[in-house]
Formats: C-alpha cells, sequence, structure tokens
C-alpha cells in the first residue's frame, strides 16, 4: 500500500483544516526559534559582559580582599608571576583600586578608582572598545580618565570636564588630584556604571603612594574554548596556597547559575508552547477520523490492517509537520536575522536596571546556534508524534460493522 500518496491525497483534500492546522504550528515553530536565538543572545551577550567587559576569566587576590577591599592587601612581586602566567599560555594584567570622593563644578560622590596596565589590559578584557563617547586612556596623557556612563550623569559632566578626586594615600595623608575625562563607558557592571573611574595603574599608584604590587590579576584564555578548570588548575600551580585564585562562575555565581539555567528556561516555554500546538493537533486529526469513519471501515473490511491505517494517520501529521517546519523554519530565520543585526531594543525598560551586579545591555541582541535553530523543528515533531496517537489508535480500532452504520 502507498502510504505516502494516500496520506497526501487526504492532506490536500482536507486543504482548509490542513492549512490552519499546519499555519498554527508554524507559527509556533518560528516563534520559538525567535525565542531560543534570543535567549542564545541574553546568555552570550551576558557572559560577554562579565568576561570580557570586566571580570575576564579568572582573577587572583589575596585572601580576603574580595571581602574587605583593603589598600594594603596587595599581591606582592605580582609581576613576576603575571609573566610567568603568560609563559604557562594564558593572557594576564594587574589592577589597582582605591575609593575616594571625586568632584565635578555641579556634583560631587563616591567613586572606585581602577588603575589598569595600559599595556595588557585589552588583552584580557574589551573594555577599551566600549566606549560611549570620547576616547579610551593614552599613556601621554595620564591625567586622562574614563568614567561610567552613570556616573558622568551623576556628576553632570562630558568629555574633557574636569574631575578633583579627594582621598587618603597608603601612608595616611591626604591624596588630592585633578584629572579631565577623556572618555565615558557604555554600560558594562553596575559597579563600574555608578562609580567607575579608570585609569593607569602607574597614576593611581602615585595618586595613592601604593608601593609596587597589584591588588588583583585577571586572567583569560587565549583560545576561550580550552577547559576553564584546566586553567584554575595551572594557575593554582603557580601561585600555592598564599593566594585566592577564582574563575568568573565563583565570582558571579549568582549570574552563572542563571546562564546555566537558561538553556533550561528555553526547553520549558518549548513544551507548554507545544502543548497547545499539539492540542490544536489532536483536535484536527480527530476529526479528520471521524469524518473517515466510513472510510476506514470500508479499508479494512477489504483488508487494510490496523497498523496500516496508523501509518497512514502518522504520515499525514508527518506531512503537515514537514510543512510547518520549513514555513517556520524561514519566517524564524528572518525574524531572527532582524534581532541578530539590530537588536530588540529595550532602551525605555531596561535602561539602568542591572542583575546581581551585570548591567543589561539595552539592546538584546539575538545569536545564531544549531541548537536554537534545531531544538524548536524537533520539539515540533516529538509533539505532533504525540498527539496523534490517540486519533491514530481510534482509527486502528474502528470495527467495519460498527463504521458502515456510523451516522
Amino acid at each position: 500500500m502507498k502510504v505516502l500518496q494516500l496520506a497526501s491525497r487526504n492532506v490536500i483534500r482536507s486543504s482548509h483544516r490542513t492549512m490552519v492546522t499546519t499555519l498554527a504550528m508554524a507559527f509556533a515553530c518560528a516563534m520559538m526559534i525567535v525565542f531560543s536565538s534570543l535567549m542564545e543572545g541574553f546568555i552570550v551577550g551576558s557572559e560577554r559582559n562579565i568576561v570580557s567587559m570586566n571580570t575576564g576569566d579568572i582573577q587572583i587576590h589575596q585572601f580576603g580582599y574580595r571581602d574587605d577591599p583593603d589598600i594594603y592587601k596587595q599581591i606582592e612581586q605580582s609581576s613576576e608571576l603575571v609573566v610567568a602566567i603568560r609563559q604557562a599560555g594564558l593572557m594576564a594584567s594587574e589592577r589597582l583600586f582605591a575609593y575616594g570622593l571625586m568632584a565635578s563644578d555641579n556634583s560631587s560622590s563616591g567613586v572606585q578608582l581602577r588603575g589598569i596596565d595600559l599595556d595588557f589590559e585589552s588583552t584580557v578584557t574589551q573594555i577599551n572598545q566600549h566606549i560611549q563617547t570620547g576616547d579610551w586612556l593614552d599613556t601621554a596623557d595620564p591625567h586622562g580618565v574614563v568614567i561610567g556612563k552613570k556616573l558622568a550623569r551623576l556628576l553632570d559632566v562630558s568629555i574633557g570636564s574636569e574631575l578633583v578626586f579627594v582621598g587618603q594615600t597608603a601612608d595616611g595623608y591626604m591624596a588630592n588630584d585633578s584629572f579631565h575625562i577623556r572618555g565615558v563607558l557604555k554600560s558594562v557592571s553596575a559597579e563600574i556604571d555608578n562609580s567607575g573611574v579608570i585609569m593607569s595603574n602607574t597614576m593611581l599608584q602615585d595618586l595613592i603612594s601604593l608601593p609596587d604590587g597589584a591588588h588583583e590579576i585577571t586572567i583569560i584564555r587565549s583560545d576561550r574554548n580550552t577547559d576553564l578548570d584546566a586553567a584554575v588548575q595551572t594557575i593554582n600551580a603557580l601561585v600555592g596556597d598564599d593566594l585566592e585564585v577564582l574563575n568568573w562562575q565563583q565570582l558571579m555565581p549568582v549570574i552563572s547559575q542563571f546562564l546555566e539555567t537558561a538553556q533550561v528556561q528555553s526547553l520549558i516555554m518549548l513544551l507548554f508552547t507545544y502543548i497547545a500546538v499539539a492540542s490544536v493537533v489532536l483536535n484536527a486529526m480527530l476529526m479528520s477520523v471521524f469524518e473517515r469513519i466510513h472510510e476506514f471501515g470500508i479499508m479494512k473490511a477489504v483488508g487494510v490492517r490496523p497498523w496500516q491505517l496508523i501509518r497512514i494517520i502518522y504520515a499525514e501529521t508527518f506531512i503537515q509537520t514537514l510543512l510547518a517546519s520549513i514555513l517556520g523554519l524561514l519566517l524564524g530565520v528572518s525574524i531572527t536575522w532582524y534581532f541578530v543585526r539590530y537588536g530588540l531594543d529595550l532602551s525605555s525598560l531596561s535602561e539602568g536596571i542591572s542583575f546581581a551586579g551585570l548591567a543589561l545591555d539595552p539592546v538584546w541582541y539575538a545569536a545564531w546556534s544549531f541548537e536554537s535553530l534545531l531544538s524548536p523543528i524537533l520539539f515540533l515533531f516529538v509533539m505532533t508524534t504525540v498527539a496523534v496517537i490517540y486519533p491514530a489508535i481510534k482509527a486502528a480500532v474502528i470495527r467495519p460493522v460498527d463504521a458502515i452504520h456510523h451516522h
């Protein structure tokens, strides 16, 4: 028996029902492709903001520094340690931190001064490419600083504005100096956005009278496809038990757990959406079976076996699902392409919102992945396969005598 030929004729014969069912499945498939791609983009963007813009893959501190950021808790001989880390095939850079008061002509605010190695910071983060207005730091301009976007609004300053810092040096004296703004950052993290003032580590070292050393060493893998735990073990072998070595997942545990469950959230959304689609398919196939009870009865009377009827019902469902998948893929890819290129602008909703210290990008970009395109289609086939079990069995157990007399 030519199952596909019979199924195709039945699908074409019930063209109106076929069109409604197929379009419903296609629309759901397209929306799930878009949703999965947006979730993929959220994961990629969040990890990029954490790792590439600020935290790096791994950080080294003195024990207790993260809980109590005392300027005296420095990593001694940090320069030698950074050289050893680079020789081990990883990229590393030193950072210094201090706190104080920064004032402009119109306002003042508490700030975190971040001193970075201008020669190597760009090897561990991309924050130098995250400038909203102005320029990045320059060794020829030691008093030029880059500040967070919210801090710029709070101080009511712009590019070229003068700032005055007041704080305390490491030896107990007053530290004060004037700076001018070279650049303002886009959203990076709540800490940097609200209070971050970035300068060269040599400038900060002179300002606070700090001895040689670093408060933080930031590390990133040369190849981010390599195992993160293996990189941590390499660093631990270099530093021993004297320093605290943590990867970005340990530094940002709330965000790490959220990102790990993001894919599960996508699957849950797929499940609930396709349950609704499955009910549409179930209803359509049940109507089709009841309308063709006479036909099925005659087919069984002339020798068609129950499993052959089941194959026909499943073949009809497969044809509709295949058409829906093609339409859904075309529509979903088209919409996703727009969000990959231009993003979903949530400025009016997400401006100023952060999650566990991570500033949310006001433009939410989607991201391509094989899984985000394939999962909605596979789920669609699985759910329709389950949904059609009852109609297929209903057709298979019809008794020819009852079918002929059915009204």
